[in-house]
């Protein structure tokens, strides 16, 4: 089969003319080709060379007026940018590996021995860049067809693909959840074989992936397929620890973790961000340390928005999450996620409101997605009741704020004005007064205003023995 027509990039045409005028053998491989075929975007290029990848890389670039190419000699590839899309050149190789390494011995091969050491038969195929032949399609393994009927196969032998090099297990499942494509039986059974061998892949590589797959529009099934290959007990034993459902005395309790994957999915349909689908993942990450049993009210999991909040850390540092804000944001949600579904209740105060509006900040929207998204049952009815209501919480957040003022607000009267009020150094006593301050605006006994606020100053000021040089009028 000919693509000729699907190559009208100025890449290919450069490429081909520099190819057939030095009679290279070379051919646009891997990704872009599947992508090409399923009608997806792709602006990244492979493009593989029998023999000098690096020359050839420099050729084209001139071609393309492109000034600045990135060469590694050491791995014998090359890329630059073209606008807006990444090239990149490698010599075609093949490779052997040892038990104990995922880095290959790489040895010069032809075209056959590149597609054989592909991961998948969908990123093997390969088309032709030669003038004479261009754009013709060769695929050795049948990936069309796989394409065709959505199917991921390796290649090779699955346990050889996969135990050379364990990341192919993550990207198995990755390209699945991405594709919605089904793992063939021989490969998934492979991967199940081959689960322990992935603590030689870096934790930074292996979680690249997990995040791509909870970046998919249905991230569950990319998790359904990580614990039942074993795979997702290799990193994240903490949520394989929530799976299972216990009953004592005729009560049970729900599946924790196929509930952490509905509220996943629930919370992917409404939002691209990577750190609320986390908080999605972590919300009930504490339930299997904090289960208990009641004989009166059954199971309970006290506690468990805060625990797992102290876990949330542990956790981001073991899988190399970023440490920054990202993490706090997440362990913020974990902590906060049953708040709103409290506030559900008809005789909540406005002090409860503006307590969690003072507490989730900027982030009061995604939680509120969160908890949304945390309404699940297989009663339809008590859904229906839950969001309704869950509307009119919002409403009343909304009304909250703009009535009161209260997200992220400080006190109206700051330390310097409290010093300077009452001849204070910096001690103790002032986030004391502060404190006090910030309390009576969030119960609604002062207005959030400064007038208010000082006047209270005053008052607290008087009841702690402290004397103000001067009062609210001299001040205004």
């Amino acid at each position: 089969m000919n693509y000729a027509d699907q190559l009208k990039h100025p890449i290919f045409k450069v490429a081909s003319q520099i190819v057939t005028e030095n009679n290279l053998e070379a051919y646009v491989i891997g990704g872009f080709v599947r992508d090409l075929l399923l009608d997806r975007p792709n602006k990244d290029i492979d493009i593989v060379v029998v023999g000098n990848g690096l020359d050839l890389a420099k050729k084209i670039a001139a071609g393309l007026r492109v000034k600045k190419v990135s060469t590694f000699e050491r791995f014998g590839t090359a890329q630059f940018k073209y606008k807006d899309i990444d090239v990149e050149f490698v010599g075609a190789r093949k490779e052997s590996y040892r038990s104990d390494s995922r880095k290959p011995i790489v040895e010069d091969g032809t075209l056959q021995d590149d597609q054989n050491r592909r991961d998948f038969t969908i990123n093997a195929m390969a088309l032709n860049l030669h003038a004479d032949h261009f754009g013709e399609l060769i695929d050795p393994f049948n990936g069309l067809e796989d394409l065709e009927k959505g199917i991921l196969r390796t290649p090779l032998d699955p346990d050889i693909t996969y135990s050379d090099d364990p990341l192919r297990m993550m990207r198995a499942i990755r390209f699945a959840t991405q594709l919605d494509f089904k793992i063939e039986i021989k490969s998934l059974e492979a991967i199940k074989r081959n689960a322990s061998r992935l603590s030689i892949i870096s934790m930074e590589r292996t979680i690249d992936e997990l995040n791509k797959i909870i970046l998919a529009q249905v991230p569950s099934r990319g998790f359904k397929l990580l614990q039942s290959t074993d795979l997702l007990q290799e990193f994240f034993p903490e949520l394989t620890a929530l799976l299972g459902v216990e009953t004592i005395d005729g009560k049970s309790h729900k599946d924790n973790f196929y509930h952490t994957l509905e509220v996943l999915d629930n919370t992917a349909e409404n939002s691209d961000n990577l750190w609320v689908r986390w908080a999605a993942i972590m919300h009930d990450i504490a339930k299997a340390p904090t289960k208990r049993f009641d004989k009166q009210i059954g199971w309970t999991f006290h506690g468990h928005e805060e625990l797992g909040a102290r876990m949330t850390p542990r956790i981001f540092k073991r899988l190399k999450l970023p440490m920054d804000h990202k993490m706090k944001y997440v362990q913020k949600l974990v902590r906060l996620h049953l708040r709103p579904i409290s506030l559900i209740k008809d005789n909540v105060s406005d002090s409860a409101i503006r307590r969690l509006l003072f507490e989730a900040g900027d982030d009061n929207e995604d939680l509120m997605l969160l908890c949304n998204a945390d309404i699940t049952s297989k009663n339809e009815m008590k859904v229906k009741r839950y969001k309704k209501n869950f509307v009119l919480v919002t409403q009343k957040l909304k009304e909250i704020e703009e009535k009161d003022h209260v997200r992220n607000f400080q006190p109206p009267v700051g330390g310097e004005e409290i010093m300077d009020v009452f001849q204070l150094s910096p001690c103790a006593v002032i986030g004391e007064i502060k404190n006090q301050i910030k309390e009576a605006i969030l119960e609604g006994k002062i207005p959030n205003s400064h007038d208010e606020a000082f006047q209270l100053m005053l008052e607290i000021g008087e009841n702690l023995g402290l004397k103000a040089k001067h009062s609210q009028s001299d001040n205004s």
